[in-house]
């Protein structure tokens, strides 16, 4: 039998689209068509010229920016299944963007309500989390770590090594439930 593990998923880029929103809106704005393909490896606000770095910047700040953001594929039905098999938490740096809270918590509540709010978690440094397994696509969120990190594929995380890569999540489920199978309970 599985071990019902701990597991923390971060939101932005591995179940909220943050990168396709913000593409649309630059590319709409300046009328541009920078796609998640010309980031490999890089942010966004490494590829625009210096007078629109702080105008990107700043979109992130903007009001309501993470209310309506798409979900990942397969994430939704993902959190589904691991929640009704496993101690699910979601974990966000979200501190980075204070003006976010209210957006993020109402997004999980409308796609993801089988996580209840005392199961969310707001924190920057993600080493503190005592958890088996974190699911999240900034590699830095792995250092120091007691559980084992699984690294969402994402544009700016290409190139990145040293942490099993999971690029979608059927993936992502494969590994956690192969995980679960080689804990001893």
């Amino acid at each position: 039998m599985d071990k019902q593990l701990r597991i923390a998923v971060d939101m932005d880029e591995v179940l909220a689209d943050t990168l396709g929103k913000q593409l649309h809106i630059y590319n709409n704005f300046y009328g541009e068509r920078v796609t998640p393909d010309q980031l490999s490896g890089i942010e966004l606000a490494d590829i625009v010229p210096p007078d629109r770095l702080p105008w990107v910047i700043n979109m992130l700040h903007a009001p309501g920016f993470f209310a309506d953001l798409e979900p990942i594929a397969g994430g939704l039905e993902a959190m589904e299944r691991l929640s009704a098999q496993h101690h699910l938490y979601i974990a966000s740096a979200a501190t980075e963007f204070p003006g976010s809270f209210n957006d993020k918590l109402n997004w999980l509540e409308r796609h993801i309500p089988q996580i209840p709010r005392h199961r969310v978690i707001f924190c920057g440094e993600k080493s503190i989390l005592n958890v088996d397994i974190l699911v999240d696509d900034t590699p830095q969120h792995f250092d120091g770590l007691r559980g084992q990190g699984l690294l969402f594929d994402a544009p700016h995380n290409r190139g990145q090594h040293g942490h099993r890569r999971v690029l979608n999540w059927p993936e992502a489920e494969a590994a956690i439930t192969e995980y679960a199978r080689h804990i001893k309970p």
